[in-house]
């Protein structure tokens, strides 16, 4: 069996189309169907069938699937360990981040990394959670530094920092004014919020239920995090957003947490990376480095 012939099942197998295949690995429809069978011949089972003008896989496609899967990571892991072999710390880490913690933790250990490793590189991809997992179990990520989430078969994970989830406001919103703020005083404003099945809007949405109040008004919805703090400060709404952000000078606008019991959520950032994988020693120190800086003073 050729490697190479999995490396093209995995591309029709993600494109359910073979017009679509060929032209992106540049290879002719009737070279993919002999590998399709070629590797139909050596399984003993059909891989794909018919699903319109495209196709789509059998279920023994899809187990084949999991198994190329798995072999190329594996290849590409021991390429990458023999590689490092005596090379010290080298070579590229590609690293899938939250946005808080991009913000906070990756410039200080970043920069520790690179004065110890000039040679290595770096590639980082900014998002949430559901964007990034997926791209850690292809291989696309090495390491991903995000919110903890239910543990997955397959993936290890190290806790790097708990973090608290505040209500907050620019500093001279007219909330403080009051002598005392209730969860209540929040429903008539409006709020710069993540998107409905964000994890931190579901928390936030819930406790207002739990109060029989009506959930916030999204007047602003975001998928960058990062622009939240500047959002606030430009337009007075509320939002929900790390006590990180309300440390004076760190999100560049004044900011500040409207105190209301039972409205902290407390999270973790975890480290998370295939159990399989190769981890290799600038990964690995870079960890090191993301849980010094998660544990210094100024970061909680």
């Amino acid at each position: 069996m050729d490697l190479r012939d999995l490396k093209y099942f995995e591309v029709m197998a993600e494109l359910e189309h073979m017009g679509r295949a060929s032209e992106r690995l540049h290879k002719t429809q009737p070279a993919l169907t002999s590998c399709v069978r070629r590797l139909e011949q050596a399984y003993g089972a059909i891989l794909f069938e018919k699903a319109g003008r495209g196709i789509r896989l059998t279920h023994a496609g899809h187990a084949l699937l999991k198994w190329a899967q798995r072999t190329r990571l594996d290849v590409e892991s021991a390429r990458r360990e023999i590689g490092d072999i005596g090379r010290g710390l080298s070579g590229h880490i590609k690293l899938g981040i939250a946005p808080t913690a991009a913000q906070f933790l990756l410039p200080p250990a970043a920069r520790d990394l690179l004065k110890e490793a000039p040679d290595v590189t770096v590639r980082t991809t900014v998002a949430l959670g559901d964007v990034l997992l997926p791209l850690l179990r292809s291989g696309d990520i090495d390491l991903l530094v995000g919110s903890e989430t239910t543990s997955e078969p397959g993936f290890v994970s190290k806790v790097l920092a708990e973090d608290q989830m505040v209500v907050a406001a620019c500093a001279n919103h007219e909330l403080f004014a009051r002598p005392r703020i209730t969860l209540k005083d929040l429903v008539p404003y409006k709020w710069v919020l993540q998107p409905q099945g964000a994890p931190i809007r579901d928390w936030l949405d819930q406790t207002f239920d739990r109060h029989q109040l009506p959930r916030p008004q999204a007047q602003v919805e975001s998928t960058m995090l990062l622009m939240l703090p500047a959002l606030i400060g430009e337009t007075g709404l509320l939002s929900f957003i790390s006590r990180l952000h309300l440390q004076e000078g760190k999100s560049g606008a004044a900011l500040r947490e409207v105190k209301l019991r039972g409205t902290t959520m407390r999270r973790r950032t975890v480290v998370s990376f295939r159990e399989s994988g190769y981890v290799s020693p600038a990964a690995q120190r870079l960890i090191t480095l993301l849980t010094k800086y998660a544990r210094l003073p100024n970061q909680r």
